[in-house]
């Protein structure tokens, strides 16, 4: 039986080797015959070839040449067969042609082979290197044949040099690395096959050479294997690479349980950020390269195993802890009752628990004015020397609260119709990017983008949680805080009458919104982050800053500060110049002037703004008016300013912004969102600190829990900007170059420094929101006549 078997074995490669020839005597007929039918003899050459065996040949019309060769397969081994073809001839008018046929793929090209980069600029390159695509086998073990045919049109010979040899390391090893070199006329790709228990690994190519530029692609066992400049992008996914780039690919996508590594050096680096060399264009010239070859490493390693639920129990302690601290409020203190009825009379507070049963809608803005001597006082109140909380809140509670719960319902219904689109966009970018396979739509950090389902890197996405988590606590602790407040009102308490800074939580809850829809849009962003999307990160922080501002200024000026209308009209405004900076305004000096003179001139409004009170006008008689005070006041006599601790303020203020004025003039950076948000978060840091710093010299004091916000608010903030600036990726350069600054993960191997920022700055910001809330709890029993405005 064993004699049978290795008899039937032995005849059957015998048969097919037999086959095998007469196959090729009957091409080698075909072609003889139409060459005799064309009127030409053309001499057909059979070699037998051998692996690693240099051939040197002459191509001519009249004769052409088949190099039979034969190797074994084996299921188990995979093992490369790789063809190099010179040509020593310069400028030929007639390519050399040359066909490999295999089992079931059909590999040819041209020496010298014409490669195409922009403006259809042509690069000859005489040297080239094909690793030939493996049929696959079903037997143990076969004997496999291939042909390497030869021919010209020239009449003139043409000597050439071939070799085929075979690539012993073919397929990749888990966690090894791989040396190799490329050129655009020398590809290289190598196999990986998935281990057990592995279904998700990331293929890491590396290089110490920045350009040439490089294209890495990842492909299905198949043939033909686009493996060229021109082709590349035909099929798997791939991205541009200068020095670094990464690729997820998981088992479920790859049928045969594994895939090819292929990498391509360009014909140009334009690509890759890189210069594009000028050339006259002539008519079919030929442009000599140089010599553009790399080296680079590769590597396969296993992703990380993980799953989803393991975020939230970081922000369930977090929670705990917080809610137990932060949901306090001051007991309230007993007074006279001649004094607080005294005050009910005067303030119209005496029917406050009927007042509270009525719907507010029947209460319109236009009601502000509702007392009779409020006209005729506003004018006397607001321009005293010494402001107390007490002047500044004489409009209609009822009024108040609805005009501030109108922040919320306007972030509510903003939040809502900008979502939805955004949504829509990124699902459609994630669509793009999963067909075509182009990953150079989107700027994530490939060293550690860990997929699931249809999302490239979930880890990004996330690390957003914490946004919307937070700012629901939020939301929670502000609730309470109005549940309170409002049962006090209804007992006719007196602290919550007439002590204290007054309670309006309208803006409070349009913060913890505004931080719920960044954590949602910065998850949206990070589906597929990218030039053309980046506003969707931003949109809300600048929302976020604005509120914070408004908050701060509403404490003490609560009759006097901006409507929801103006206030979101304004946010709007800064985020359309938001969206032109980022088009337009990278080195354009046009923009970056004109922004400049705005930036100014609304620094000067909103000075005047806040020094004045909101009394005065913007009108044709500005100049003059101005004209006036300043003869009046610095010419005709010296006086200082009525309001020193305003001034200080705004001076500072002023100089502040003009200096960030003048730096985006002269340095005109490339990230336009960034800088704005930059001027945001620098102006409201120096009202904070003013606030606190006149909060102290007024002698109000900070209670504990404020004060361990504070502090521990700032730490957050210091660690988070440290991870932020880390610069994983950037869509101000290229794909290629943005990838030179992606780095591994740095937390459970599988949140990298971005989700780092994102977890610490969220925490950052409930900080922020609590020390918000809690900075003023030390007056809940001081009266609003003795709480200076500042």
């Amino acid at each position: 039986m064993l004699f049978r078997s290795h008899w039937k074995s032995r005849y059957k490669r015998v048969f097919e080797g037999a086959v095998a020839r007469v196959l090729l005597w009957l091409c080698v007929a075909l072609l003889a015959c139409g060459s005799s039918a064309l009127g030409e003899t053309i001499n057909v050459i059979q070699k037998d070839g051998e692996f690693d065996v240099s051939y040197n040949d002459t191509a001519t019309s009249e004769n052409q040449t088949i190099y039979a060769f034969n190797h074994t397969v084996s299921r188990t081994k995979t093992e490369g067969v790789r063809v190099s073809v010179d040509v020593l001839a310069q400028n030929l008018k007639s390519p050399i042609l040359f066909v490999i046929r295999q089992k079931q793929a059909v590999l040819s090209f041209q020496v010298p082979l014409i490669l195409r980069g922009l403006y259809q600029r042509k690069y000859p390159y005489n040297h080239l290197g094909r690793t030939l695509c493996q049929p696959p086998t079903r037997a143990a073990s076969e004997t496999q044949y291939f042909f390497v045919d030869v021919s010209t049109l020239s009449s003139q010979g043409t000597n050439y040099q071939l070799r085929v040899s075979r690539v012993e390391s073919f397929t990749l090893q888990t966690d090894t690395t791989f040396s190799f070199t490329a050129s655009p006329s020398q590809p290289q790709y190598f196999k990986y096959v998935f281990p057990e228990g592995v279904d998700t690994v990331i293929v890491k190519v590396r290089s110490d050479m920045t350009f040439p530029c490089s294209v890495m692609s990842i492909q299905d066992i198949q043939c033909p294997v686009y493996d060229l400049d021109n082709n590349v992008a035909f099929i798997g996914m791939y991205q541009t690479m200068t020095k670094k780039g990464a690729i997820t690919v998981q088992r479920k996508d790859f049928p045969t349980n594994s895939f090819y590594v292929v990498v391509v050096v360009k014909t140009e680096d334009e690509a890759c950020g890189g210069p594009l060399r000028f050339y006259p264009l002539r008519p079919d010239e030929l442009i000599d390269a140089g010599n553009r070859s790399k080296t680079l490493n590769v590597v396969v390693s296993p992703a990380i195993k993980f799953k989803i639920a393991a975020s939230p129990n970081e922000y369930g302690s977090l929670e705990s802890t917080i809610s137990s601290e932060a949901i306090t409020d001051s007991a309230p203190s007993v007074d006279s009752a001649t004094s607080a009825e005294n005050y009910m009379e005067r303030s119209g507070w005496k029917n406050v628990g009927r007042s509270r049963q009525e719907s507010l809608s029947s209460i319109e803005e236009d009601d502000y004015d509702t007392l009779d001597d409020i006209n005729s006082d506003k004018n006397i109140v607001r321009t005293k020397k010494y402001l107390c909380v007490s002047d500044l809140s004489r409009k209609d509670k009822r009024v108040l609260s609805k005009k501030y719960q109108i922040y919320f319902w306007n972030i509510a219904t903003i939040a809502v119709f900008y979502a939805l689109p955004v949504v829509q966009l990124v699902i459609t970018y994630q669509t793009v990017v999963n067909v075509t396979g182009n990953q150079d739509i989107c700027y994530y950090n490939f060293m550690c983008a860990h997929p699931l389902g249809a999302l490239s890197a979930f880890n990004n996405i996330l690390s957003n949680l914490g946004y919307v988590m937070l700012g629901l606590l939020f939301l929670l602790i502000v609730l309470k805080r109005d549940i309170v407040h409002n049962r006090a009102l209804a007992c006719n308490e007196v602290n919550a009458m007439q002590c204290g800074i007054p309670k309006h939580f309208g803006l409070f809850y349009a913060m913890g919104t505004a931080l719920m829809m960044e954590g949602l849009l910065s998850a949206c962003y990070h589906v597929c982050p990218n030039y053309t999307n980046f506003q969707f990160d931003t949109s809300f922080m600048y929302m976020i800053a604005g509120l914070c501002m408004l908050k701060l200024y509403q404490k003490r000026h609560p009759d006097i500060n901006a409507s929801a209308y103006t206030a979101y009209a304004c946010l709007a405004a800064v985020i359309f110049f938001s969206v032109l900076g980022v088009v337009f305004g990278r080195g354009n000096t046009v923009f970056w002037i004109i922004f400049s003179v705005i930036h100014i001139l609304a620094t000067l409004l909103l000075s005047t703004q806040l020094y004045y009170m909101g009394r005065w006008r913007l009108d044709s008689g500005v100049l003059r008016r101005m004209v006036y005070i300043v003869y009046t006041d610095c010419i005709r006599q010296c006086t200082g300013p009525m309001y020193i601790d305003r001034m200080v303020l705004l001076v500072m203020g002023n100089i502040v912004n003009w200096s960030l004025a003048a730096y985006g003039l002269i340095e005109r950076p490339n990230d336009f969102a960034s800088y704005l948000l930059a001027i945001a978060i620098c102006n409201l840091l120096l009202y904070f600190a003013f606030y606190i710093i006149m909060k102290l010299r007024s002698g109000e004091r900070i209670q504990c829990l404020a004060m361990v916000c504070i502090l521990f608010t700032a730490v957050v903030w210091g660690f988070a900007l440290y991870f932020f600036f880390q610069g994983l990726s950037t869509w101000q350069k290229t794909p290629a170059e943005s990838r030179e600054h992606n780095r591994d993960c740095i937390l459970l191997s599988f949140f990298d420094d971005h989700d780092i920022w994102h977890f610490l700055s969220s925490i950052a910001m409930f900080g922020s929101f609590l020390v918000l809330l809690t900075m003023d709890d030390d007056l809940d029993s001081v009266q609003r006549d003795k709480i200076y405005v500042f």
